[in-house]
């Protein structure tokens, strides 16, 4: 019922707990002084004792209730406390933790998925923290208490009393396991569901196009029907639960009222005593049965926390500290797994100089983006090493390193701020005059005058902006960020030839003075490079320059003419 894992989360907050089961501690001892203050009035009344005898146990009664109240208060106010404390910082280290993860992926989390973990995942953990675990300490220590203090009075009574409070924690764990399982489920639908609307969202206009909505709606709605099931599971379950829990509470309770009933007439209990065994009675239970409520709760606050586990337990790239002082990469007979079985690249020995241009080319699945995920340090050899400048790249700093690099694909995320804002991100210093020189570059400059200017806004994904626009854009971005090194995926991909020849352009105009290097389909784009790498199934089977790699008539110059061929065949067919 204690999750180590997620208790270890709470780091220095623990402390926060121990301080509010403290104060519950103090108000149950506050209670049982009303309680017993109660009882001493009665016995006085009983006795006929005179009115100045009262003033005692009022004075007991009106302290118990100050201190009952200000413990109340306290416990309300540390529960806010932790609460804000453990969200706080639970949506930093998962905000620190993605940014550490950097370019690498969050493995098996979509969008949605991590949106959930970060936003509502940590809200439930904010009631597991803030509710479950101080009630969990506080239901484990208020009977013994109870029971340290009538077994003075009646220790049948509080024997039987103790004896019966197990009960319900006995409940709970029968349900425990089948609860995990409904609390899993849920929070999987819940994610699915979530996944589903926002690709829904997100591919609405092809749906519309495709007129596949009413299809996506029908499985919209089964997602819905799906999560809206498994929600009332989860409500049958904790009726169930509540249900029993009361059932062993108040039974428990009824068995040490009628114990001290009978130590009344049959043990020669005193009348008083066996009233303060009855109202105390209660009391031995409550806190369990707050606690059983929590739990549920908790459940589902532990299957998000699972998930937020999962995410700070992912492995960071490895970095080092040391700065760069070259640029020429290589890569020595590098072997990488994804699956740690397979190999998607094996012995691959690769040269990328400080100046020049450098393609790697192949046909899909030949390994060109694990290279490029290695290039940017998303991922590390199984075996082999690549070294940056002569330094192998998980000894550099990720700062240095990242400094001198510059990523330009097919899917380059331009942000929803003005073109300026844009720029700014690649180069706090740039002036409007080398924003609108890099615009010139790409033939942009005309289109950003004649519409908004550098104030103009780029919208969500860049929508109110043609497609080879946005990658015209993305690539003056990086421009204006002057590094040394640039990495082109893809990055002419679904563009019209206009946009890819400008590119193109540029990038072989850039390799002069930097290293480039160009990883493209299509063949027809990479004949200037200085130097080639052809690859099949993650090995490199050729490589030189496009002219001698033609001469070679292989792999390289059976994929370049057939590309050729189908392009010329695919411009007479348009004439």
């Amino acid at each position: 019922m204690l999750d180590k894992e997620l208790f270890k989360l709470l780091g220095g907050n623990k402390k926060y707990i121990f301080y509010t089961v403290a104060l519950m501690v103090l108000g149950l001892f506050a209670n049982v002084g009303i309680t017993a203050s109660i009882c001493w009035a009665i016995s006085l009344v009983i006795g006929n004792a005179e009115p100045i005898a009262y003033i005692y146990p009022v004075i007991c009664a009106l302290v118990g209730i100050v201190v009952r109240y200000t413990a109340s208060r306290l416990t309300g106010d540390l529960k806010d406390v932790l609460g804000r404390k453990v969200k706080k910082d639970l949506r930093e280290r998962t905000y620190n933790k993605i940014v550490k993860l950097g370019v690498r992926s969050t493995d098996g989390m979509s969008m949605a998925g991590l949106t959930q973990v970060s936003m509502e995942g940590v809200e439930q953990l904010d009631l597991y923290y803030s509710s479950y675990l101080p009630q969990f300490f506080y239901a484990m220590l208020a009977p013994i208490i109870l029971f340290c203090i009538t077994v003075w009075i009646d220790w049948r009574v509080a024997l039987v009393l103790l004896a019966c409070v197990p009960l319900i924690p006995v409940s709970i764990v029968a349900v425990s396991k089948y609860a995990k399982k409904i609390f899993a489920k849920y929070w999987g639908k819940s994610t699915s569901m979530g996944d589903k609307f926002l690709d829904s969202v997100q591919g609405l206009k092809e749906l519309k196009i495709f007129k596949a909505d009413e299809a996506q709606h029908g499985k919209m709605n089964e997602s819905s029907e799906e999560f809206r099931k498994i929600t009332m599971k989860v409500l049958v379950m904790q009726l169930a639960s509540t249900t029993i829990m009361d059932l062993v509470a108040y039974g428990g309770a009824g068995v040490g009222i009628a114990l001290a009933i009978l130590g009344v007439i049959n043990w020669g209990l005193n009348p008083i005593a066996a009233l303060f065994l009855i109202l105390v009675a209660v009391d031995f239970f409550l806190p369990l049965r707050a606690f059983g409520s929590a739990f549920h709760v908790a459940m589902n606050g532990a299957s998000a926390g699972r998930k937020i586990i999962s995410l700070l337990e992912q492995p960071n790239p490895v970095w080092g500290e040391e700065n760069v002082t070259g640029t020429e990469i290589r890569l020595r007979k590098v072997t990488f797994s994804y699956d740690g079985q397979r190999d998607v690249l094996k012995k691959v020995d690769m040269q990328f100089p400080e100046k020049g241009m450098t393609a790697i080319v192949g046909e899909s699945g030949c390994g060109k983006s694990t290279v490029v995920n290695m290039l940017v340090g998303a991922f590390r050899p199984k075996e082999g090493e690549i070294t940056v400048g002569g330094n192998p790249i998980e000894k550099l700093s990720r700062e240095s390193y990242y400094g001198h690099l510059a990523v330009v694909s097919y899917n380059t995320y331009i942000f929803n701020e003005t073109v300026r804002e844009n720029f700014r991100l690649a180069n706090g210093q740039v002036c409007d005059e080398d924003i609108y020189a890099a615009l010139e570059k790409v033939n942009l400059a005309d289109f950003i005058r004649e519409n908004g200017g550098l104030d103009k806004v780029i919208t969500e994904d860049a929508n109110n902006i043609s497609g080879g626009q946005k990658q015209r854009l993305a690539l003056a971005v990086n421009l204006v960020a002057d590094k040394d090194i640039y990495v082109f995926d893809e990055a002419t991909s679904n563009i019209d030839v206009e946009s890819e020849g400008i590119i193109m352009r540029n990038i072989k105009e850039l390799s002069k003075t930097k290293s480039v290097i160009v990883i493209s389909h299509r063949l027809a784009n990479v004949v200037p490079a200085d130097h080639i790498y052809y690859m099949e199934s993650g090995e490199v089977k050729e490589n030189g320059t496009h002219f001698s790699l033609m001469e070679e008539k292989q792999g390289y110059e059976k994929l370049y003419s057939m590309q050729k061929a189908l392009e010329e065949g695919y411009a007479e067919v348009v004439l």
